[in-house]
């Protein structure tokens, strides 16, 4: 992921995948659900906070499949963030999920609703603790 270079130009420190799988402690499963237009600036912002820890952690970010993204290319999507279907079999230790600018919309011009609903449902079954931000 691009972010994880500006990561180390900050000296936040992330060990790579390589030396976390020979370590001898199971990392948090952390699935962020970015719903920020401006979703690499939110990447970053996230990331920095989680990344100086002592504690190995996954993160998988989530996009849905239902929302026609504006701002962030499909191509990035593909590459950095996993769908919902890709991930409803997996259970995570925790789930941020941010915020949207979408308090001049009515619920029914989200076009994401329903699958934001199904995602929360989900996430009562699978995720362990849960974070709103934003």
């Amino acid at each position: 992921m691009p972010i994880l270079e500006e990561l180390s130009r900050e000296n936040i420190f992330a060990i790579s995948q390589t030396r976390a799988e020979s370590q001898d402690i199971r990392p948090l499963n952390i699935l962020i659900l970015n719903l920020m237009p401006t979703k690499e600036d939110t990447e970053l912002q996230l990331l920095r906070l989680l990344s100086n820890t002592p504690l190995q952690i996954n993160v998988t970010f989530l996009y849905l499949e239902s929302h026609q993204q504006k701002n962030t290319s499909l191509h990035h999507l593909e590459s950095f963030y996993s769908s919902f279907s890709e991930v409803k079999l997996h259970y995570y230790d925790g789930f941020i999920v941010t915020g949207a600018p979408i308090e001049q919309l009515n619920f029914e011009e989200v076009d994401y609703w329903d699958e934001l609903v199904e995602v929360f449902e989900w996430s009562k079954s699978h995720v362990f603790s849960t974070l709103h931000i934003c």
